[in-house]
């Protein structure tokens, strides 16, 4: 067999190959997902049963960006899903203070499931969106690293200086940004920009504890002005 003929074979190999280990990412990444947000549900869920205090800004930002950093570092070995759950628990006890703050208030449990179910609709939406079509929306990423950034800044700012106003609009923006992101790394991932499981649901599940968040503000916001 010559050259020419084995060429277009190597390269459908190749291409089958990619499919391949991409089907794969997806998998385990939706897997693992599945997986933390349960376990962030039971902690948050027995945060709120114990009534334990939220630990603070500083704590939260300290443990979070730590545990993230772990995540970043042991990502290819075994410890990076140890290292997950860790993060996602976490993340799932300072939700818990959150929550039960929300359920304590008039129609605060009516609140709570309808944060929920926005996050799940605009997840499952715009995930199987962009799984099913397959477009390309790297570009998109250069403007949420930008926007994330200052809406970060913008709700630390709201917090120091107590702005209601600003803490609303900060809300608001965290979910048209993280539904900007949910179509951003599902596509990164499709198109073999991201290839590593771990940091892809970590990054998915940052998102979703966020857009809920966000939600929850916006939602509770507007129940306590009826």
């Amino acid at each position: 067999m010559t050259m020419q003929n084995t060429a277009p074979i190597s390269i459908a190999r190749q291409g089958a190959e990619s499919v391949f280990a991409t089907n794969k990412v997806i998998r385990n990444t939706y897997m693992l997902l599945s997986m933390t947000l349960l376990f962030a549900a039971a902690t948050a869920a027995a945060s709120v049963a114990m009534k334990l205090p939220h630990p603070g800004l500083i704590i939260t930002l300290v443990g979070y960006f730590g545990l993230l950093f772990a995540t970043a570092k042991l990502r290819n070995s075994g410890w990076g899903i140890v290292s997950v759950f860790a993060l996602t628990g976490f993340m799932g006890y300072t939700l818990g203070p959150i929550v039960s703050h929300y359920l304590g208030l008039p129609n605060g449990g009516q609140t709570v499931m309808m944060a929920m179910a926005g996050t799940a609709a605009i997840f499952l939406g715009l995930s199987g969106y962009a799984l099913t079509t397959r477009k390309d929306f790297s570009f998109m990423g250069g403007f949420l690293m930008v926007g994330i950034l200052l809406a970060f800044l913008a709700g630390l700012a709201a917090i120091f200086f107590e702005i209601p106003a600003l803490s609303l609009t900060v809300s608001a923006a965290f979910v048209l940004l993280m539904s900007g992101l949910i179509l951003y790394e599902t596509s990164n991932i499709i198109h073999g920009g991201e290839t590593n499981y771990v940091m892809a649901t970590v990054t998915l599940f940052v998102t979703i504890f966020n857009l809920f968040t966000s939600l929850l503000q916006l939602l509770g916001f507007m129940n306590s002005s009826d």
